[in-house]
């Protein structure tokens, strides 16, 4: 699919600018109208679902609600422009304008849902054998003899299985291995006299 790929920040930071900035011109042309503010969410929501990286799919649905509510700031206004009334713009914004929300939100999640069923199809594909012939063996590649009963070797830099019982602690009270060239310590009562 061509086009940007943007990071899970990048693509929270693309959203959010956008929506300000589309709230900004809303404010300036249309007179703050919400309902222009809710249509132009909707594509916002379409671009950040499919620009974002596939490694970063699931943060879409996360920051397009937070880029409506950044962009709802300069179209939020309850009369005289200071902080109260910016603030009671922006709760009566946010429900009022809950049907553009939730829509985009949804239609962001739909769009990651169905990008990843394909990443996962894609993957599964790309991992599949090749099908066994008619004889029932599996085809050899080019270059590998198969060896019957053989096992597979490690890979080079892999590390090897610990011994059995390597990495467990000590049980309690049992005495503690020396190290080497070490004194061995008198075991308890010894060197005593007796009495």
């Amino acid at each position: 699919m061509p086009g940007p790929r943007l990071t899970g920040l990048g693509g929270g930071l693309f959203c959010a600018a956008v929506m300000l900035a589309l709230g900004l011109l809303t404010e300036a042309l249309f007179g703050a109208s919400l309902t222009v503010y809710g249509v132009l969410f909707l594509p916002v929501c379409v671009l950040t679902a499919l620009w974002v990286r596939e490694g970063d799919l699931l943060i879409a649905p996360v920051v397009v609600p937070i880029a409506f509510a950044v962009g709802l700031v300069p179209v939020a206004d309850e009369g005289g422009g200071s902080v109260p009334d910016r603030l009671m713009g922006m709760v009566t914004g946010l429900a009022t304008q809950a049907g553009w929300l939730y829509g985009g939100t949804l239609l962001a999640g739909a769009l990651v849902l169905v990008r990843r069923v394909r990443r996962v199809r894609r993957a599964r594909t790309a991992g599949r054998r090749p099908a066994p012939d008619r004889a029932g063996k599996a085809p050899v590649r080019a270059g590998k003899t198969p060896v019957r009963g053989a096992a597979k070797a490690p890979a080079r830099g892999a590390a090897k299985a610990p011994a059995r019982g390597a990495g467990k602690a000590p049980a309690r009270g049992a005495a503690k291995a020396p190290a080497r060239g070490a004194a061995k310590a008198p075991a308890r009562g010894a060197g005593k006299a007796p009495a």
